[in-house]
């Protein structure tokens, strides 16, 4: 049993050597939001993901600007080698809910309305274009 668990574990480290992640923790903007920008770049090759991110009017594009270029400073810090253009491209994009601040707004009469002040979790993958 115990063997089976290490050969799982050493399995998934290999894996996690050719794998170029960055991820962004409790942002505070809707993830609705956030994925309209994301759903731009994904698939795209790196450097016309950053184009399109640095051209885009939304507030969550700087934010995703920022997480690409932290992507492509990991791929160059494990592999050793400089980001070339050809190279990468956005494998995945995932953007999740994160944990909401519940505010309360007045409303006529005493009561009063809850509103969701939402942020997200974003993990960006990028890998290397198989040239065969």
């Amino acid at each position: 049993m115990a063997r089976r668990k290490e050969n799982v574990a050493a399995a998934r480290k290999d894996a996690m050597k050719s794998t170029y992640i960055a991820r962004l923790n409790n942002v505070p903007t809707s993830p609705r939001k956030m994925r309209l920008v994301a759903d731009l770049i994904r698939g795209q090759e790196v450097f016309k993901a950053l184009n399109i991110l640095r051209f885009t009017n939304k507030e969550a594009a700087g934010r995703l600007e920022k997480l690409l270029r932290s992507a492509i400073a990991n791929y160059e810090k494990k592999s050793g080698s400089t980001a070339q253009a050809d190279a990468l491209f956005v494998k995945t994009v995932m953007v999740d809910s994160a944990t909401m601040l519940k505010r309360i707004s007045a409303a006529p009469q005493g009561r009063a309305h809850r509103i969701r002040k939402r942020s997200n979790h974003v993990t960006l993958i990028i890998d290397e274009i198989k040239t065969a």
